[in-house]
């Protein structure tokens, strides 16, 4: 495939699947957080990807720079959540760590990627 440019970036890919994690993940959660935390933190980590490929259709430099940075912030939404989560029990400590490590991997990778943008 990868007929978008966007396709080809490394921290697209990494965002996709993050997203699809984050998705897996809520289906745990109880069912009082349908409307609430599961809804919030999945809107905010399909934000990441959907933000990224946005800012790469037909667009300029400035506007690439400011797409990452939405992606940025909708990261930090996410780990947000993920404390929140962990917070109320449900994640343990383990599955935290473990995300919470993933989030700050994908955010040097974005955030190193939107300071090589000319």
């Amino acid at each position: 495939m990868d007929k978008f440019k966007f396709e080809k970036l490394i921290i697209w890919q990494k965002a996709m699947d993050f997203g699809e994690v984050i998705d897996q993940l809520t289906n745990t959660f109880p069912e009082k957080e349908k409307f609430n935390l599961s809804s919030q933190i999945c809107r905010a980590s399909d934000s990441i990807a959907l933000n990224i490929s946005e800012g790469f259709i037909g667009q300029s430099n400035p506007e690439q720079k400011k797409f990452i940075g939405y992606s940025i912030r909708s990261l930090a939404e996410v780990v947000t959540c993920l404390f929140k989560s962990k917070r109320r029990n449900y994640i343990s400590e383990e599955e935290f760590t473990k995300l919470y490590n993933e989030a700050y991997h994908l955010m040097k990778m974005m955030s190193a990627f939107r300071k090589n943008i000319k």
